[in-house]
């Protein structure tokens, strides 16, 4: 059975940090793939004025093209919104039922992991792989400790996309942030400015 791991993300845009961290989950640990699933919507974000979904998973796309292990995936665009985690997965299970999911996230959020709709079944369910992130709130013992929770030791990245859009409207460089082919879309498109 292949296990897939699921890197949630608005994607707004993608950058390098998204890259080096999918990456190393799929090349660093069990998983055979991981799939960068863009969300139309987090239901913790307020909405914000984003990139229209199609852009998004275009970004991801041209970034992720060159990888042999990662995957855009466009799964919740079909889904209701808000996008709930669970809604998402359980989705996933049904149409591949061949497949395991394992989802990445941030210790950021999985301090926030007790306010998630059914996250005690996300528990039970999936497994949960963490990646290092600073300045997050203290994690709950009980999640720390949880068997189906498994610390991974990952390059702590402190570029975000609300920085790089911010840093574009400044018109400051931004090239550096962004793989070659995504920042080539958003130059095209003027994107953030």
């Amino acid at each position: 059975m292949q296990k897939i791991g699921l890197y949630f993300g608005t994607f707004d845009p993608i950058h390098n940090g998204h890259l080096i961290l999918a990456n190393h989950f799929a090349e660093h640990t069990d998983l055979d793939q991981v799939w960068l699933v863009v969300s139309p919507q987090n239901p913790f974000k307020q909405k914000q004025r984003m990139l229209a979904n199609h852009h998004r998973l275009e970004l991801v796309y041209r970034a992720t093209y060159e990888y042999p292990k990662l995957y855009p995936s466009n799964i919740e665009f079909g889904l209701p919104t808000p996008s709930y985690t669970i809604d998402t997965l359980v989705h996933l299970q049904e149409k591949h039922p061949n497949k395991s999911f394992v989802l990445l996230m941030g210790e950021d959020n999985l301090a926030s992991f007790h306010k998630w709709k059914n996250h005690t079944v996300i528990l039970e369910e999936y497994q949960i792989y963490v990646y290092p992130r600073k300045g997050h709130k203290p994690i709950p013992k009980d999640l720390s400790s949880h068997p189906k929770v498994k610390r991974i030791k990952a390059p702590e990245i402190e570029v975000s996309s609300s920085a790089i859009r911010e840093w574009i409207k400044e018109s400051k460089n931004i090239r550096p942030l962004l793989p070659p082919e995504s920042w080539q879309y958003l130059d095209e498109m003027n994107f953030y400015k």
